[in-house]
């Protein structure tokens, strides 16, 4: 299985010179220190600020600079900061080009529940709603399976959802799947894990074709 680095790693080849990106809470907010070399990419997070750099050395380290997330952060060349509605207008315009998120659930139908469970306490949906309305592209990561063993990629969610019919690639400990036509199509594999492992945890229809390439980590 991938490790969080690992994910983050394949993440940030998803990346493309000039986006705006904007990192979720938890394994995207690694995909910043596996920026490749060559492309320029600005780093939103929606408590505002626009340029978010690799994560501080003690030397760094600026309490005052946080992302959503409330972790650390510094800030590059270029950055901006600015408040939430500033930074809200952002994401519902439209002027973010990749959205990372973590996830509870996600569908064949591209459906996602990433905010809460019920009977726990959750502090209510934070900017993920606006996120998933917005942005041009989105791309979940999170573990294949739950605790329990139970698939998190289903048939339908079972959870309150985040956003509908807006997921269309999903990157998971075990695999990387795009979505589309109602199903799951299995893109590749993580070093040493066989489709047929793949294939019992995946609870909604996935199609698999003829060459499933494991993913290749320097």
């Amino acid at each position: 299985m991938l490790t969080r680095e690992q994910m983050a790693m394949r993440i940030a080849r998803e990346l493309q010179d000039g986006y705006y990106v904007n990192l979720g809470i938890g394994i995207p907010t690694l995909v910043a220190n596996y920026i490749p070399d060559g492309i320029d990419v600005m780093l939103q997070s929606e408590n505002g600020l626009l340029g978010i750099g690799a994560f501080p050395t003690i030397e760094q380290l600026d309490p005052d600079m946080i992302n959503a997330g409330k972790q650390t952060i510094t800030a590059r060349k270029g950055a901006a900061i600015f408040d939430s509605a500033l930074s809200f207008a952002m994401i519902r315009g439209g002027h973010v080009d990749l959205t990372v998120l973590g996830a509870f659930e996600v569908d064949a139908s591209g459906n996602i529940a990433s905010w809460m469970v019920p009977g726990k306490i959750v502090k209510g949906m934070g900017g993920a709603m606006d996120l998933v309305a917005g942005a041009e592209n989105i791309i979940v990561v999170m573990t294949h399976t739950a605790k329990d063993g139970k698939s998190k990629l289903l048939p339908a969610c079972t959870l309150p959802l985040t956003g509908a019919a807006c997921i269309q690639r999903v990157l998971t400990d075990l695999a990387l799947l795009d979505i589309a036509d109602g199903a799951f199509i299995l893109r590749e594999r993580a070093p040493g894990v066989s489709i047929d492992e793949i294939a019992r945890k995946t609870a909604g229809k996935l199609i698999i074709p003829d060459h499933v390439p494991e993913m290749k980590f320097v």
